[in-house]
């Protein structure tokens, strides 16, 4: 599982723009790469509209915003037209990159048991190491701490 301060293994997915994306695009940028449960289910439609409402903002702080989940890309592509998402989705099918960052878990919801995403955000820097971590994360007031963080880090404190 990869942790804090060290550098995060590259990984490629199918991305919403129709392309093959990797961590490694986006070398000398600061990555908030934030896993989510489902598309178009109101937790995640509140935590991708969060995001997107500060995304001029969070660019502004030389910082992408890249979401995964297990969705596949033609659902992906309309969670984005329906909410008109500025940032790349990513599929991760298989669950082999929240495996790697350690939130493909053990659910359970109304008695039921099941694996599935535990929504968490990281904040990978310009060099691709971990800086930060946000896990089982509750929608409400996250993005704003996310860029508090990003902030901080911007401004050097």
């Amino acid at each position: 599982m990869v942790q804090i301060g060290e550098k995060v293994p590259d990984f490629t997915l199918p991305g919403s723009n129709g392309e093959m994306v990797s961590l490694s695009d986006f070398r000398g940028k600061k990555v908030i790469l934030y896993f989510y449960p489902k598309d178009m289910t109101p937790g995640c439609t509140t935590e991708a509209c969060d995001f997107r409402d500060a995304h001029d903002k969070i660019l502004d702080k030389g910082a992408v915003v890249i979401g995964i989940s297990p969705d596949p890309i033609k659902s992906h592509a309309k969670f984005i037209e329906k909410h008109a998402l500025p940032f790349l989705l990513l599929a991760d099918e298989n669950h082999e990159v929240a495996e790697m960052f350690g939130v493909w878990k053990l659910k359970k919801r109304y008695g039921r048991e099941y694996m599935g995403i535990e929504r968490s955000t990281f904040l990978i820097d310009e060099g691709g190491v971990l800086r930060e971590e946000w896990r089982n994360v509750k929608v409400e007031g996250h993005v704003q701490e996310v860029e508090s963080v990003l902030s901080k880090q911007v401004n050097g404190r």
